[in-house]
């Protein structure tokens, strides 16, 4: 940040959207966007609702249900400017939605862009966000993901995006009602430094595209880091690799958002989507499913509704994992191994193949512990495989026995990744089996 920019910060008011109460561990919902684009109705958001409830994905921590873009009519209220559904689409207008779905104890998002159209072509927020924050908190709106299309050349260094967006955090902050504010500028300008202030989480690349691998040129950055085109069809290891180096930006209140997750949509098989979803809730990103949970297989539902993953990700410490290192392999691809820190001394590590064929390694200690040291290092555990269930109770976290030293000759498939929960032996004995 420049010094001017450190100035703009600590002029705004002291009620931000990092300090709104909300996400205080990343946000869990669903979203429109990946399965239906502009093809959206009432109905569609409705089902969706009750989706959420009949598949007791509310009981996994699933509570937000988002309208992406194209819920706009063509134009803006001509008398008062401020924004107005599709009638054809929305005929009993968005709060009447929003009341259905807070009548199901569920929380309502909705979508703009940061620019003078969304990226649908619909009309955008840009110099509106007053009448647009107040109009959605008149809706009882409870988030609002905010994109970056036709956003007029108002990007280019962290001071203009920050001022950009920042106008709509006061906009939200002012209308007094808690409104989760997820930026999505795609990572351009470097949100992870300038969004923590204004912003729960804040998009870090292009749009994820329902791919492990495959390499296009619409997602053409190597590195987020000064990407200057973060574009599109960007597959999901890719953004894995974006993710690796700003976990230390996010926490509480302020995550890094890998987009949407495309788990259940078709693009991927099964130990891919487990990658996927693993990845997502090591580096605690947001979970907003993105398929269509009222037509879900068993496969699906099993990955989406992992209990002891999705309580890595909503763990109360906060702490993205970090990669430890990351080896290419001369087949292609790599492997990739990731450690993070939970509450009460505990610990999740991962194996990850990006490769096209199987993989056999042996996981040292000392590297999964390197950030921690010698004693532990050196030090005996407990391990929990996260993707196995114990046999007697049906829960997620089979336990594996002690372990010092590492983990050897741990057999990884294709594109498969292995999570594991480590617990200090001394304290595992007395360990809850209800915090896997």
């Amino acid at each position: 940040m420049t010094l001017s920019l450190l100035a703009l910060v600590a002029a705004l008011p002291a009620v931000l959207a990092y300090d709104n109460g909300l996400a205080r561990t990343p946000q869990m919902g669903w979203n429109t966007w990946n399965h239906f684009g502009c093809g959206i109705s009432e109905d569609t958001i409705l089902s969706a609702a009750k989706a959420l409830i009949s598949n007791n994905l509310t009981s996994y921590g699933y509570e937000y249900v988002i309208v992406d873009d194209c819920w706009q009519a063509p134009a803006r209220d001509p008398d008062t400017g401020a924004p107005v559904p599709d009638p054809e689409k929305f005929p009993n207008g968005i709060k009447d939605v929003a009341d259905q779905v807070h009548g199901m104890g569920l929380k309502f998002g909705i979508y703009s862009s940061a620019g003078t159209y969304t990226c649908g072509g619909r009309f955008g927020s840009l110099d509106h966000e007053e009448i647009d924050a107040q109009t959605y908190a008149s809706w009882g709106v409870d988030y609002l993901k905010y994109d970056n299309c036709y956003n007029e050349g108002r990007a280019g260094t962290p001071m203009i995006s920050y001022e950009r967006y920042a106008n709509m955090s006061r906009a939200l902050n002012a209308t007094g009602r808690p409104i989760l504010y997820s930026m999505c500028n795609w990572g351009e300008d470097g949100p992870w430094n300038f969004a923590v202030d204004i912003a729960n989480s804040w998009r870090i690349s292009g749009d994820i595209h329902d791919d492990f691998d495959r390499y296009d040129d619409r997602c053409p950055c190597t590195s987020i880091l000064d990407c200057k085109l973060p574009g599109f069809h960007c597959a999901m290891s890719r953004i894995i690799d974006f993710a690796a180096p700003v976990g230390q930006k996010a926490g509480p209140g302020k995550w890094n958002d890998l987009d949407m997750l495309e788990v259940g949509n078709g693009g991927m098989n099964f130990d891919e989507y487990v990658t996927h979803f693993s990845m997502w809730a090591l580096v605690k990103s947001p979970l907003i499913l993105g398929n269509d949970i009222t037509n879900m297989s068993n496969d699906t539902l099993t990955i989406i509704t992992n209990d002891a993953l999705i309580a890595v990700n909503q763990d109360p410490n906060g702490s993205p994992a970090n990669r430890i290192w990351k080896r290419t392999l001369p087949e292609g691809g790599d492997l990739q191994l990731w450690q993070g820190s939970l509450v009460n001394n505990q610990f999740v590590f991962a194996l990850m193949n990006t490769s096209p064929n199987p993989q056999t390694v042996n996981v040292s200690f000392t590297d999964v512990f390197v950030d921690q040291g010698a004693s532990y290092q050196s030090a005996t555990f407990t391990l929990y495989d996260l993707w196995q269930k114990d046999p007697s109770s049906g829960a997620w976290g089979l336990n594996l026995g002690e372990f010092s030293g590492g983990v050897p000759n741990v057999q990884i498939g294709t594109h498969q990744t292995k999570v594991w929960k480590a617990v200090p032996a001394s304290n595992s004995k007395r360990r809850d089996r209800a915090e896997l």
